[in-house]
């Protein structure tokens, strides 16, 4: 409880934010006291007062009951937190250094206000004239300000959660009612970054930048990286990373965004060399080994790939990305049963991911587990919109048909495939193997024809359309493919055309 004992230039909603604010700190403070004595929280090693700030950011006050008469403001409000969510999320957000000097900036802030606003009420009792009118326009700014604080708040809370188009509403409360505020614009233009809103993040990041003079511009240089490096622009974003590792030499999420860019650029060992950086300054950073992981990946160096990846989700067991590489890694490496492992990791995390459905459906069936394989792509089918996977999905599923033996789905999904996308020549090549086994010889041919005009490298391809001219009687164009698909490398080719003394 408490209460709030209004001053001449009080109202209730000047009083009821006064009082909220005082009774969360209480209740933070609190909160804080118990979660102190937490064994999860003692091997943090964080003092009472880091734990109440990194608390603010996760728990939410609910107002119980409140009462004005005009010259007082009595509110009563609690916090109900499960301990162990609220640990899980301390643990998760002391790792982000961005998020924990935002969390120590904003409880500083609040602070700060409220002892403002305390020496604003006792000027208010003795300022007479012009003296009192300037004081208590300061008193309403200063209000406005707590108010503020109050959205920005929400919007922090909505951000952690998700909930990202409240989280931008919030914010730009929160600027609306102090336009001066660098946190709210920083935290709006990732909001609308997360919504895919990249122009107006950048936007927010520009005003963040020409407001704040340091710790939150480093930030707002880096996410302005980020959304530049996500509209492909990956040039312009490692300038902004570069500025921000100027402006903090010990950023580690900007070497870590660099990093990341270089890599969309094809440049890995400057990737590796960021990577490297990101985590002597910080070794727990399991995005900074993920993302090495993938550089490594990139180079052929699938062993170390492998090493960081798995360093990445021994850091956090929660890292999609690094169970996505591993499972990249496993399956270039031929190790099909790990790849799969992972794949469906990342499918317990995300089970909207289309992408690891498609790679564990690819893996199931090089290990002939068809049915599976099937169940995959089916899953693909139901969750993904871009024309060119699905077009891969149904060639593929159309493959797993053909080999259980169902010649006419295969059929089906091979020309559904042609259908998304005509210029796919290994469902041209799919469709002709089916056609040729039940004899439909020149449906074969046709589609042969079709996927070598698509992929004139493709050996394969000569190669049945060799076997199908030769099952059709036409000896002459059957060796003429033979020679070709055998100077191309295929060994069987090869091999037939050796046996019977012919050169390729």
């Amino acid at each position: 409880e408490y209460t709030h004992h209004a001053g001449d230039e009080d109202s209730r909603n000047s009083s009821r934010t006064i009082a909220l604010r005082e009774v969360k700190r209480l209740l933070l403070e609190e909160l804080g006291t118990y979660l102190e004595s937490q064994t999860e929280v003692i091997n943090f090693q964080l003092t009472k007062d880091q734990i109440t700030t990194l608390t603010a950011g996760i728990v939410s006050t609910e107002i119980i009951e409140d009462k004005w008469d005009g010259k007082a403001y009595w509110l009563k409000a609690k916090i109900t937190a499960n301990p162990q969510d609220v640990i899980k999320s301390i643990d998760s957000l002391r790792k982000d250094r961005v998020k924990v000097k935002e969390l120590e900036e904003l409880r500083k802030k609040s602070e700060e206000l409220l002892k403002e606003n305390e020496r604003l009420n006792k000027e208010l009792k003795v300022a007479k004239g012009e003296k009192k009118l300037d004081t208590a326009q300061a008193y309403k700014q200063n209000i406005d300000n707590l108010n503020a604080t109050e959205w920005f708040e929400k919007g922090y809370k909505l951000d952690i959660y998700g909930n990202y188009t409240d989280a931008v509403k919030a914010y730009s409360k929160a600027i609306e009612l102090n336009p001066q505020d660098a946190d709210a614009y920083l935290n709006r233009g990732v909001a609308y970054c997360k919504l895919g809103n990249y122009q107006q993040g950048i936007k927010d990041y520009n005003k963040t930048i020409e407001i704040d003079s340091h710790a939150i511009r480093t930030a707002a240089y880096s996410n302005r990286g980020v959304a530049y490096d996500d509209l492909g622009n990956s040039q312009q974003a490692i300038k902004d990373y570069n500025r921000a590792i100027e402006l903090d030499p010990q950023f580690a999420g900007a070497y870590l965004n660099r990093g990341s860019a270089y890599c969309k650029l094809g440049n890995y060992q400057q990737a590796i060399q960021d990577c490297n950086k990101a985590i002597e300054l910080n070794p727990q950073y399991a995005d900074a080994y993920s993302n090495r992981g993938s550089a490594y990946y990139n180079l052929g160096n699938y062993q170390q790939a492998i090493k960081d990846y798995g360093k990445a989700v021994e850091l956090n067991p929660h890292i999609v990305a690094a169970y996505y590489g591993r499972g990249l890694t496993y399956k270039k490496v031929g190790n099909y049963q790990q790849a799969i492992n992972d794949y469906s990791k990342v499918i317990e995390l995300n089970p909207q991911d289309s992408d690891s459905y498609l790679n564990r459906g690819v893996a199931y069936a090089v290990l002939d587990n068809y049915q599976l394989a099937i169940k995959d792509y089916n899953k693909v089918i139901e969750l993904d919109s871009r024309i060119r996977t699905l077009a891969m999905t149904y060639s593929n599923r159309g493959s797993a048909y053909s080999n259980l033996g169902n010649s006419q789905q295969a059929i089906k999904d091979y020309s559904k495939a042609i259908e998304l996308n005509p210029q796919y020549a290994r469902a041209y090549y799919g469709r002709g193997t089916v056609y040729g086994e039940f004899g439909n010889y020149q449906l074969a041919i046709k589609d042969f024809n079709k996927a070598i005009e698509l992929n004139p490298q493709d050996a394969s391809a000569y190669y049945n359309r060799g076997t199908t001219y030769y099952k059709n009687g036409n000896y002459k164009q059957a060796i003429n493919n033979f020679k070709s698909a055998a100077r191309l490398g295929h060994e069987e080719a090869q091999e037939n055309l050796r046996s019977n003394n012919i050169e390729w």
